[in-house]
């Protein structure tokens, strides 16, 4: 099983070698399409070589992702492969060898194909093109501007990336004591939600605008990601304090900015309003900060207390009780 673009955010310029290695010594090669989008109109599957390739549509055709958007990707294969595809007991498909039914819905989630239908045929294929080389470009942007701040993990021959870059955040660790997590969280007091948290490298930060976000939000991305890092060396320089500090404290809430005493040594606009444009469209997280896994490593019943059961067993009981007794006479 190959990514290309790598998860890591670069082109493997010898993809195409691997897949002829692979079929060389009878393997087959099945594609993850989760990064098409950084492939339409420049390159494909069958160039590549694969054998099997998914079609994630929420990261490329326009399909929703998250909060329960409907999932579905087409499964694509090679010519020789065919014979293989998945039959169904009521509908005719799949090829001569096809294997049991997989799932009930013949075509899966067809109803959604019409958005990506509509998409493509909007764009055409000179724009879904345009929209792959936006989304390299926007990469590629992010990391120009920031490199010089936070180290960026991993990068091809050129120094460029794909569609989406691995923002080193480890070494702020050892002097100041600040984490990926850290910088996720006060990442909400500017506005924005974190980017992929420790994935697919721990400790780090992985970023991929796509073609959609426009060049002044990308800035607005920027300029909050590098006031980040200037409140980091703040800490590192012994300005800020190493433990009470806005990014050890973030996010802050409208609650906690209004409270009337205030624990802390920075100021509350500090904590609040870290840029001028902030002010203008201010966006307050819902929750202060939470123990990030501690719930889901340490479990506990947020039911009633077993007495509130007997409670309320007892109390049924005498009703049912009563109940007969009005019955019988």
């Amino acid at each position: 099983m190959v990514t290309y673009p790598s998860t890591h955010g670069v082109f493997e310029e010898a993809i195409i070698e691997m897949c002829e290695i692979i079929h060389e010594n009878g393997g087959q090669v099945y594609m993850d399409g989760a990064n098409m989008n950084a492939q339409v109109g420049l390159s494909n599957p069958a160039i590549i070589g694969a054998d099997v390739c998914h079609l994630n549509l929420h990261k490329t055709f326009g399909i929703p992702h998250g909060g329960g958007g409907p999932g579905v990707g087409p499964i694509g294969v090679a010519k020789h492969l065919m014979p293989y595809l998945p039959g169904h007991p009521v509908i005719k498909t799949g090829g001569e060898k096809a294997s049991t039914t997989i799932a009930g819905a013949p075509w899966g989630s067809a109803s959604v194909l019409t958005i990506t239908h509509a998409y493509i045929k909007m764009l055409g294929g000179e724009g879904m093109t345009d929209v792959t080389k936006m989304a390299i470009v926007n990469a590629n942007y992010l990391v120009s501007a920031l490199k010089e701040y936070y180290g960026i993990l991993y990068t091809g021959a050129n120094g460029r990336v794909g569609h989406e870059m691995i923002i080193e955040c480890r070494n702020f660790k050892p002097e100041a004591d600040i984490t990926e997590a850290d910088i996720a969280k006060r990442l909400m007091d500017y506005g924005f939600h974190a980017p992929t948290l420790s994935f697919p490298v721990h400790g780090t930060l992985m970023v991929e605008p796509t073609e959609s976000e426009s060049l002044q939000e990308l800035n607005r991305f920027v300029e909050a990601m590098v006031s980040i890092y200037k409140e980091i060396q703040e800490i590192k320089d012994g300005r800020a304090d190493k433990t009470n500090n806005v990014l050890k404290n973030a996010p802050h809430t409208a609650p906690h900015v209004c409270c009337d005493e205030w624990p802390h040594d920075y100021t509350r606009s500090k904590a609040a309003y870290p840029l001028k444009w902030i002010q203008e469209n201010k966006f307050w997280p819902a929750s202060a900060r939470v123990d990030d896994a501690y719930g889901d490593r340490n479990l506990c019943c947020s039911c009633s207390p077993i007495d509130e059961y007997r409670k309320s067993l007892a109390f049924l009981f005498f009703v049912c009780s009563e109940a007969t007794l009005c019955f019988k006479a």
